[in-house]
């Protein structure tokens, strides 16, 4: 029977990896509970001793010498020490085997409960410490079953749950079915350890590229960021430890090979493979692929970069519902701005105009219907202007009047081709402010003297003729881009 114990105990470590000792200090341990249910005795002056040769049982008690004995399962007289040991005295200890001959069925069952469950113990140890020390890897898992909206994946050893919040819309999930994971987290629970799977997690796609590119798993192209939202598209920033390996080129394999290895994983999901750069103006760029960039500017104060790309690529470079600029920015970990060459050059003359014209210190007055309509005309709209009478000057000497009147002097004839030769970044430059204001005085004055000169001969100025003395003024602000060279690339 012992011989039977030992071999059951072999069998047992093989079949499910628990060690024999194991085994055997859990079927000691039911013993000691057997004897203490059947025998009343204090399990701590107790133990039990098998050999794991033989498989012979032993039990001890630990009992304590003295002259009159009360309690014989915890004292021994010391007449009956002195025949096991001469040596021993008043009060001390001496261990004495008590096998019993037979249990009975309730210790037997009571040894079996213990020893199943001490067996599952140890199975939930060896499992938590395996797949513990897995975190943050990837594993191949056979469907088992759904249950509600939840699908039971085998593991192994373990069946593990994956959750709906990390399944991918595109997977088959139908029972049988094989699929890669990866193992987000294991916790301890009272049924055993969890592990914690998922589809959906970014670093997914960076296992994946692991198994088929091995330039990755040797450590010679690094992948240095990942963005993804699963099931759609990802972004993947990658760099090459040496010069003569080209990242990108070795992710994408020999015809796409080994991408298209991860999109067939991943149930047809784009990947976007970008070259990683120290530079954030290169990075960001890179970043927006397959949109093209015509230019970048950094703020490295917010962290922020305003994108310029050519009007064509504008809504390839936002990406459907914002998805491709969306990405950039968790890829970069940049907040990103991305403007048209077009509303780009609105910009810079919007905030060249606010530069160059200062603001009244006079508070805003509310304007009336028609005075916001004229606000509002396009100033490329053709509309003719009545020019009012005046005596005919020469150039020179209309512009000298001009001057006079805003408060500038007089310059050579080399003062404009000066100005022309100006920075055309040089906002502050006070004679190219001066030469605007001038110019936007005049046609504010001629707007005047239009309206006066209809109003002495008793006639109303119409919509359309207020249309046309503002078409002038608003003319000449649009052309501020222009006078200040923003049609020039920098």
């Amino acid at each position: 029977m012992n011989l039977e114990l030992v071999g059951a105990l072999e069998e047992l470590e093989k079949e499910r990896g628990i060690s024999k000792e194991i085994l055997l200090e859990a079927i000691e341990a039911a013993i000691v509970s057997a004897y203490k249910r059947n025998y009343g005795a204090n399990a701590q002056n107790v133990n039990v001793s098998i050999d794991d040769q033989s498989g012979l049982i032993k039990v001890y008690a630990h009992k304590r010498v003295v002259e009159e004995v009360e309690d014989e399962a915890e004292e021994i007289s010391l007449e009956a020490a002195k025949r096991v040991d001469p040596s021993l005295s008043l009060d001390d200890t001496l261990e004495v085997e008590v096998t019993p001959r037979n249990f009975g069925r309730i210790a037997a069952q009571t040894a079996k409960q213990v020893v199943i469950q001490r067996i599952r113990e140890a199975e939930r140890a060896l499992v938590y410490q395996e797949y513990s020390d897995r975190v943050g890897d990837i594993v191949t898992g056979i469907v088992s079953r759904r249950e509600h909206r939840n699908v039971m994946v085998e593991l192994g050893k373990i069946e593990a749950i994956l959750a709906p919040g990390d399944q991918m819309p595109a997977d088959d999930y139908s029972q049988g079915s094989r699929l890669k994971l990866y193992i987000a987290d294991v916790k301890e629970h009272t049924k055993g350890p969890q592990v914690v799977i998922s589809r959906t997690h970014p670093m997914l796609l960076l296992r994946l590229f692991e198994l088929e590119v091995p330039e990755i798993y040797s450590g010679v192209v690094e992948v240095k960021a990942v963005a993804r939202e699963a099931g759609i598209r990802s972004k993947i920033a990658v760099a090459s430890r040496s010069s003569d390996v080209d990242p990108v080129g070795a992710c994408v394999g020999p015809r796409g090979v080994r991408v298209q290895a991860v999109v067939s994983e991943l149930r047809g999901e784009k990947v976007d493979i970008v070259a990683h750069s120290e530079s954030p103006k290169e990075f960001v760029a890179n970043a927006l692929s397959p949109a093209r960039v015509s230019n970048v500017l950094i703020n490295e104060t917010e962290k922020s970069a305003r994108v310029v790309v050519p009007d064509n690529q504008l809504s390839l470079a936002i990406g459907k519902e914002g998805q491709n600029a969306r990405l950039a920015a968790r890829l970069t970990g940049w907040k990103i701005d991305i403007k048209s060459e077009e509303q780009m050059a609105q910009i810079i003359a919007q905030e060249a105009f606010q530069r160059a014209v200062p603001k009244d210190d006079e508070p805003e007055v509310a304007q009336s219907d028609e005075q916001q309509e004229l606000n509002n005309v396009d100033v490329d709209t053709d509309v003719s202007v009545e020019e009012p009478e005046q005596p005919v000057q020469s150039g020179d000497e209309a512009g000298a009047d001009a001057e006079e009147e805003n408060g500038i002097p007089e310059e050579d004839n080399g003062s404009e081709s000066e100005l022309e030769e100006l920075d055309e970044t040089d906002y502050s430059n006070l004679g190219r402010i001066e030469a605007f204001k001038a110019r936007l005085n005049r046609a504010q004055k001629s707007q005047g003297s239009g309206n006066k000169e209809r109003q002495t001969k008793g006639k109303k100025p119409t919509p359309e003729d207020k249309k046309g003395d503002a078409a002038k003024v608003l003319h000449d602000l649009s052309s501020l881009k222009t006078f200040f060279g923003g049609d020039k690339e920098e």
